[in-house]
Formats: C-alpha cells, sequence, structure tokens
C-alpha cells in the first residue's frame, strides 16, 4: 500500500499546510514517487538470497517487518529527509511482487496455477484502494497509524502459512514438504496424493528421463550424473532458458512502459489535471476499484483464453485508449468525464493484460534450477524500468505535454501487442518441463 500513498501525500507535502518541517521541492517530489523502485532494484538480490536460505515465508515475514519500521519513521518524524528514507526502505518491500507468485506457482495445480498467482495483482489493487480512501477520508496522522496497523495484520497472517513443497524439496526437508502439500490439500500427510506429489516434485529436481534428447540434456543437466553446472553455464547451454529469460525481459518492459504505474503513484495530481472538475479522491478511489474488478476479470480470463491472446488483445485495447486519452487531452474534443472513462478503460485493458500475465509468466517458465536467478533478474529490469519512467513522468509532461505522454504509452503498447504475436509461447495448463521445451524447439517462439 505504501506503493501508493505519494498519490495521497504530495499535494499536502508541497502546500503550504505541509506536516513536514519544510515544503517539499520538485526534485523531492520526484523521489517521493521513485525511491521505492530504486531500494527495490538494490536489495532485490539480497532478498533473492534471502528467499533461498530461509524460505519464501520467512522472507516475506521480514519484508511485514521492513514495512511496519517505514510507518513507524513516518509516524515518529516529520522532516523531508526521514519520509524519503521511509519510502526508501518501504520500496524493499515491493519485493513480494517477487516472491508471492512465485511462491503461489510452486503449489499450485497448472490448472489454476494463473489464477491463483494473478490474485497478487488483485491485492495490490485492493491495498490502492485502501490507500485512497484513507487519503482522502482521514487526517494525515490516522492515516499512517492505520497503515501501520495493516502491515502489523500482515505479518502475523503471514505466520500462519506454510513454505512451499518445492522449497522444502531443495533443502532436503521431505517430512515438512509432505506436511506443506497436505495442508493446503487437506489430507493426510501419509496419504498416496501427497507421495504422488512428491515424486513429482522429485522428477522436476532430479530428472530421470529414458530417451533423453540433446536438447533435453541441455535443460537438464542432471543427466550427466558427475556435472553439476552453475546458473551461468546452465544459461549458456540452454538455448530455451535464455529465450525464456528474454520474453520475460520484454513482458515486464512492457509492464513498465505502457505507463499505468504513472497513474496509480500520481492518481491525486494527475486526476487533478486531467479531470479538474472531479474530486480528486473520488477519481482515485473508482480507480482503484476498476484496478480491482480488472484484477478479478485477468483472474479468470488467464485459465480461459490463456496468457498470450490475453496479453495480445489487451495490449491492442491499452493503445487504443491511450489514443483517446491523449487525443482527449490534447484537443478537448469531449466533456471533462471522458477523459476519467478513457483511463478506467486503460485501467482496465492494462491490468487484464500487461498489469497481470508478466508476474505469471515469468513464475511459470523457468526450471528449478534458475528459477530465483532468472525471476531476480527480470525484477531488477523491471524496478530499473519504473523508477525511470516514475522519475521523468513530472519533467516529460511539463515537456511535451500529459497527452504526448499517452502517446509514447501507446506506442508501447502496440509493439507490446506485435511481439506477442510472434514470439511468446502459450503456458496454459503445462509443466515446467514442458514449457521448456516448447521454448527449445525451432521456431517455437511463432506457434502458440
Amino acid at each position: 500500500m505504501s506503493f501508493t500513498w505519494p498519490s495521497s501525500t504530495m499535494d499536502l507535502f508541497t502546500s503550504p499546510n505541509t506536516p513536514l518541517n519544510r515544503m517539499m521541492s520538485d526534485f523531492e517530489v520526484s523521489l517521493l514517487g521513485s525511491l521505492s523502485c530504486i531500494s527495490a532494484l538494490l536489495t532485490l538480490p539480497f532478498v533473492g538470497i534471502l528467499m533461498e536460505k530461509f524460505g519464501r515465508k520467512y522472507t516475506c515475514f521480514a519484508l511485514y517487518s521492513l514495512q511496519m519500521i517505514s510507518w513507524i519513521i513516518i509516524i515518529s518524524f516529520n522532516y523531508v529527509e526521514a519520509i524519503l528514507l521511509a519510502i526508501f526502505i518501504s520500496g524493499i518491500t515491493s519485493c513480494t511482487l517477487l516472491i508471492i507468485p512465485v511462491y503461489v506457482s510452486e503449489f499450485c495445480q497448472e490448472s489454476i496455477r494463473g489464477s491463483m498467482a494473478s490474485s497478487v495483482l488483485m491485492f495490490f489493487g485492493f491495498g490502492m484502494l485502501t490507500s485512497y480512501l484513507l487519503g482522502g477520508l482521514v487526517p494525515y496522522n490516522v492515516m499512517n497509524y492505520i497503515t501501520l496497523g495493516l502491515a502489523g495484520v500482515g505479518g502475523l497472517l503471514i505466520t500462519l502459512v506454510k513454505d512451499s513443497a518445492l522449497y522444502l524439496m531443495i533443502k532436503g526437508r521431505e517430512r515438512e514438504a509432505a506436511l506443506s502439500i497436505a495442508h493446503y490439500k487437506s489430507l493426510n500427510a501419509n496419504s498416496n496424493e501427497v507421495e504422488q506429489e512428491i515424486k513429482h516434485i522429485k522428477r522436476l529436481l532430479n530428472p530421470e528421463l529414458d530417451e533423453a534428447t540433446p536438447e533435453e540434456e541441455m535443460l537438464k543437466p542432471e543427466l550427466k550424473p558427475k556435472e553439476k553446472l552453475s546458473v551461468w553455464r546452465f544459461m549458456k547451454k540452454s538455448r530455451s532458458s535464455r529465450r525464456a529469460l528474454v520474453v520475460c525481459l520484454v513482458l515486464y518492459s512492457a509492464t513498465v512502459f505502457q505507463g499505468l504505474v504513472v497513474v496509480q503513484v500520481y492518481a491525486a495530481p494527475l486526476f487533478g489535471k486531467a479531470v479538474p472538475s472531479m474530486s480528486t479522491t473520488l477519481s482515485s478511489v473508482i480507480f482503484a476499484i476498476v484496478t480491482v474488478v480488472s484484477g478479478m476479470i485477468a483472474a479468470y480470463l488467464v485459465e480461459v483464453l490463456g496468457r498470450k491472446p490475453l496479453m495480445v488483445y489487451s495490449s491492442v485495447a491499452a493503445a487504443v485508449c491511450c489514443v483517446l486519452l491523449a487525443t482527449q487531452i490534447q484537443f478537448e474534443w469531449g466533456p471533462n468525464w471522458t477523459t476519467a472513462v478513457f483511463i478506467y478503460l486503460f485501467c482496465l485493458s492494462y491490468t487484464i493484460g500487461a498489469g497481470t500475465i508478466p508476474y505469471i509468466y515469468c513464475a511459470e517458465v523457468f526450471l528449478p534450477e534458475i528459477k530465483s536467478f532468472a525471476s531476480i533478474f527480470a525484477m531488477e529490469w523491471a524496478f530499473l524500468g519504473f523508477f525511470i519512467v516514475l522519475f521523468i513522468f513530472n519533467p516529460l509532461v511539463s515537456y511535451i505535454g500529459l497527452g504526448g505522454v499517452f502517446y509514447i504509452f501507446a506506442v508501447v503498447c502496440l509493439l507490446t501487442a506485435i511481439f506477442c504475436v510472434f514470439f511468446m509461447p502459450e503456458t496454459k495448463g503445462l509443466t515446467v518441463d514442458v514449457i521448456q521445451l516448447q521454448f527449445a524447439k525451432p521456431r517455437s517462439l511463432n506457434k502458440t
């Protein structure tokens, strides 16, 4: 929720009535919106190490603790520098956008894996909604105390979950893995179904194929019993893993540069500029509601239509919305309320596609040997992009206008759709080994 907190406070921090020791400068406002991305970018590799050493559960608990620390700093100090420090610390918790989809994909059945992983983004929308409501309805200090309480509740709830069976098996804790599977499937730990799941995980970690092709040997170096490849050597030998990583990087680029993140972070001032006749609080709350509803739609459609069609169609729809929005802002050919409608339609299109699919896709396509490395690398790329687009947004609007910025977003949306048509394999309902073989086949990226 701290990711959208700046939207509720930017106008307050730059007004003469600021609760801080002084008004924020334009540069500091840009940092307020983008600094969390820098902290996530810098700390994500260390979070990946924690995730592999201590597991998904305890890493999430550590991130909740940092979230609480950031709110305590905001409550305790009124210095501009302290607020920016708190935003930097809270940005580290953005790494949950990596951990949770990976965690969910590790214990869900293939038939519901996409829907469950996409629920992460749906609940991100609930956090946005809560942030906008609090920012518009309660005083600044009260809002901060409530968000501190919510972070504390989240930390307590995370202690109730069990770590993923895949992680536990990697660590050689087979009995705990069986208990984890039994917990989530409401079965006895000694049941036949749990035993079959354990065998399936063992096969993923130690594959033994009777008739292995050369490509499969590259994908699964454990077939060569005396050689264990490092991540770098694995990536060098496995063409399919390299292709998968390139596709994930492009998809995350779409997540960033299709541009909805600037609407999320700068919602209040953006709606104030685009739709001055509407209350900024009302506009922001409706925007958050649209995000939540879009997440629910995405969770349903991702298993009905699949990842690739959803990414293609939603990107085309988002491009159309951006063009309509840009022309409306530039030429004002319709009433003010149409601007808000186009923003909401853009949010709907984006969330169903680029706002959801890349997180699911990256959690699905990599083998366990390189899953952590590849996911972290792709997320690092995304956070670097988030920082760039958020930091330059205000100067870019001053230079080319708000309409011009949305023309750029439209071009990115269209290029995303074209790329996905030709280079994005479908992963719906497939196990990771089958997905990797899709990437390995010659010209496989040109097929659905």
